[in-house]
């Protein structure tokens, strides 16, 4: 369904029980994320906050789109897969055969959906343009500072639009933006980001590049500016499949060559100039749930903004999951996988984005395998195919797994799982938030085949039985390595071969000897995996382990295979995978890149909200998440200190 602007859809949220008003005074600065990151993390995502009382003309509004029910309350369906299922019917009804006058007049209608869709540019002032600020100040906006290191206040859900000079294409994305005053922010598009090839093509040229940035409206325009799509094709036009109604657009007061929604809540128009000087840009607490570090990114010049009467700022958070941004990655997930597996993989049944991968960082893939090698078909496949080409872990599950229930999938895919033979390991693109990689945006892969294998699939000269390993203890382990901090060995009774084992690692090469001498104990014997991770993060803590191992770990450098003869069968030869989940410092691991600090709130900031919650109106009191991490922290700055 369309809204009209985004107050319908927050009268909506409000009908349906799942917003809160705050009249109490909130300082942007700092409040605002901390009571959102409470309320995010109290449980299915808790409720959205409309921030009435911001110390400016406008309130705020947060977490719109962090619930399941919120997100397709956003989009207009009942289930998320109600959008896979309508693209699905979609391209079969496109893609099937045409072979008559009557086959052929069946796809009138679908035809006529999609001039629907289509955006349209309407003459005159639209809703968001009724005022225009004499003079432009992003100052006069609550915009937020959302953790204790950013760099400073960050418009965080801006819809940025730019177009290419050669072909008048439109893009749409989401970049994040900083401000430095009242007429100027920096423009943090990443070198893949289509808005990037834009200012390549603007920079050939000399010429200042118009952009518009609009915020609000309906809430499909912030989820299409998301929305990994092909290049050249309108976000706008996916807006308008999902609203079912096509976006009325306006042109731009100053910046004419651009349009925006008509029923946007504000707009900021001006221009980025290739011949201006970089501006410095960061740090900023971000998705991963560590800080992004600074870095040259352009300068956008403000030449005027524009409001609707009566507007609301809409902003988010990221940070240490779970977030906003994982429903509306999840949005991404489901709506995606039929594109994906009706034109790359049609074997693919199912893919999930577990939240502790933070998006591209784990992915699982399951599949309908029919031959030998199938599993590296979809590897290779998934990892050539759009945002795709950022997967750090892939794992592929066969037909019979259940991949929504991890301990279940995990039990099952160690099954079928030779860490000698059934691990892949590359190297390509990366997200360059992934500070893992020692090279900025470039870095390691790996796929686990946790499919039944075939016999053309199977090392015969392999022990791989998952058993045999009941007098392995926790207390064993740490008093025969001191080294271990925490030993999480609970997998073991899921049948999940797997040890989680928190780590102080002390000189050059640590982790790869560790590996070597565990694995020569013989009741180690059935242990396909060993995830090493910092001796700060709690081992029985499941989830908190699998976020900080994903982003710490390159797979192609810091994966480490041990393979000896089977002490329980002299025939057969045992093998264990380990994972170095821990951060990588120069002196131990001769990384040469910055490695950024957790994002966690600072004291005061904590302090102050626990002092105003009875006031909020929220609840039973909830204490910071923050508090959890505390130490995990390294040092107080954005940048981690050097061992």
């Amino acid at each position: 369904m369309a809204y009209r602007n985004q107050q319908e859809f927050i009268q909506a949220l409000e009908e349906a029980g799942e917003l809160v008003r705050i009249k109490t005074y909130v300082d942007p600065k700092l409040e605002i994320a901390e009571i959102t990151d409470r309320i995010s993390k109290s449980g299915h995502g808790g409720k959205a906050l409309l921030f009435e009382n911001t110390g400016t003309d406008f309130p705020v509004l947060m977490n719109a789109y962090g619930s399941e029910r919120r997100m397709c309350m956003a989009l207009g369906v009942e289930h998320l897969d109600d959008v896979t299922r309508e693209i699905e019917q979609l391209f079969h009804l496109l893609s099937a055969p045409k072979e008559g006058l009557l086959d052929k007049l069946k796809l009138l209608p679908k035809l006529g959906q999609f001039a629907s869709w289509m955006p349209k540019v309407r003459s005159g002032r639209g809703e968001c343009q009724e005022v225009v600020m004499e003079k432009p100040d992003i100052g006069a906006l609550p915009v937020i500072t959302c953790w204790p290191r950013d760099g400073g206040p960050f418009v965080t859900l801006p819809i940025i639009h730019t177009k290419d000079p050669n072909t008048g294409t439109r893009n749409v994305g989401m970049y994040r933006m900083q401000v430095f005053g009242p007429t100027l922010t920096g423009m943090h598009w990443h070198k893949h980001k289509v808005s990037a090839k834009h200012f390549s093509e603007y920079k050939k040229t000399g010429q200042k590049m118009p952009v518009a940035v609009a915020l609000g409206g309906d809430p499909a325009y912030a989820y299409s500016a998301t929305a990994p799509l092909p290049e050249n094709v309108d976000e706008y036009m996916l807006a308008g499949f999902l609203r079912k109604k096509k976006v009325e657009l306006v042109k731009c007061i100053t910046q004419p060559e651009i349009e925006v929604p008509a029923d946007a809540d504000f707009v900021i128009e001006g221009y980025v100039d290739p011949l201006d000087e970089m501006i410095w840009e960061g740090p900023f607490g971000d998705h991963t749930g560590y800080y992004s570090l600074p870095d040259w990114y352009p300068r956008f010049h403000i030449t005027a903004i524009t409001h609707r009467k009566n507007p609301v700022y809409p902003a988010t958070i990221v940070g240490i999951p779970p977030q906003e941004d994982a429903w509306l990655g999840k949005a991404t997930e489901r709506i995606f996988l039929a594109p994906i597996k009706m034109t790359l993989v049609p074997e693919i049944m199912d893919m999930d984005m577990p939240v502790e991968g933070v998006f591209h960082n784990l992915v699982i893939a399951k599949i309908r395998k029919d031959y030998a090698g199938q599993a590296q078909k979809v590897m290779n496949a998934m990892w050539g195919a759009g945002q795709m080409m950022f997967n750090k872990i892939l794992v592929v599950a066969d037909q019979h797994a259940d991949i929504q229930d991890y301990p279940r999938l995990a039990a099952a895919v160690l099954k079928h799982f030779n860490p000698a033979t059934d691990a892949y390991f590359s190297q390509g693109p990366m997200d360059v938030l992934d500070h893992s990689c020692s090279k900025l945006g470039f870095g390691g892969k790996m796929c686990i085949d946790g499919t039944a294998k075939t016999e053309e699939e199977v090392d015969g000269r392999y022990q791989l039985s998952i058993t045999g390993y009941d007098k392995l203890t926790a207390t064993g382990l740490m008093e025969r390595f001191p080294e271990i901090k925490g030993a999480n060995l609970s997998l073991l009774h899921q049948d999940i071969p797997c040890l989680i084992l928190s780590v102080e690692k002390q000189r050059a090469g640590h982790i790869r000897v560790l590996h070597e001498a565990i694995c020569q104990q013989e009741e180690m014997e059935g242990i396909k995996m060993v995830v090493y991770v910092e001796h700060t993060v709690n081992a029985n803590d499941l989830p908190v382990a699998l976020w900080r191992c994903c982003n710490n770990l390159d797979p192609r450098r810091d994966h480490l295979i041990v393979e000896r003869p089977s002490k329980k069968d002299a025939q057969k030869i045992f093998a264990c995978l380990g994972l170095d989940g821990t951060r990588k410092t120069p002196e131990f691991d001769n990384f040469q890149r910055d490695w950024p600090n957790i994002i966690v709130a600072d004291d005061a900031t904590i302090a102050a909200v626990d002092q105003k919650w009875e006031q909020l109106g929220l609840g039973p009191f909830l204490p910071s998440p923050s508090l959890k991490f505390k130490d995990q922290l390294y040092g107080q700055e954005a940048v981690a200190p050097s061992v």
